[in-house]
């Protein structure tokens, strides 16, 4: 039997995570490892204490027809990088990797566009996360380092969108 690498032990352990999930849009589940510890695990849903999508048998994006990446504050979920880190400490996360994997709740299938979005970015950010790992269909991985987004700015406007 041959032994599974780190990353995509870590990647199934992320996986399994998920599976605690409330989104019945998408599922996903982070976990933050430094030093080959678990740090903390997360995973996207409701705030703690209120009702959760499964539950209410509804996502308000769905009935909207909201497109995937857009009107995240209709969203009843906290994202699970942003779980993650909430239960984690800054000064354990210094130098960390967060793994996410992500599952389309309808098909239970992999998804292809596993990557944090920009409010995701800052957290990991600011909490001092070295890199992600995001796990995409076919087996394949794609590993951002938390630096690219401090150089790639994605929030700043360049002027071209806007015009006065």
């Amino acid at each position: 039997m041959e032994r599974t690498d780190k990353e995509n032990y870590y990647l199934d352990i992320a996986e399994t995570v998920m599976i605690r999930s409330t989104c019945r849009r998408r599922k996903y589940g982070a976990i933050i490892v430094y030093n080959d510890e678990i740090i903390a695990t997360g995973y996207n849903g409701a705030p703690r204490g209120r009702k959760n999508c499964l539950d209410r048998a509804v996502c308000m994006r769905d009935e909207l027809g909201v497109p995937s990446g857009e009107r995240y504050e209709l969203c009843r979920s906290v994202h699970a990088e942003a779980n993650a880190i909430i239960s984690a400490a800054r000064r354990d996360m210094m130098g960390a990797t967060l793994y996410l994997s992500g599952f389309d709740a309808k098909t239970g299938e992999l998804l292809d566009d596993t990557i944090p979005c920009s409010m995701c970015r800052r957290l990991i950010i600011n909490s001092g996360i070295e890199k992600t790992v995001c796990r995409v269909k076919n087996g394949k991985q794609i590993i951002i380092n938390t630096r690219d987004w401090v150089f790639n700015d994605d929030s700043i406007l360049d002027g071209t969108q806007f015009s006065l």
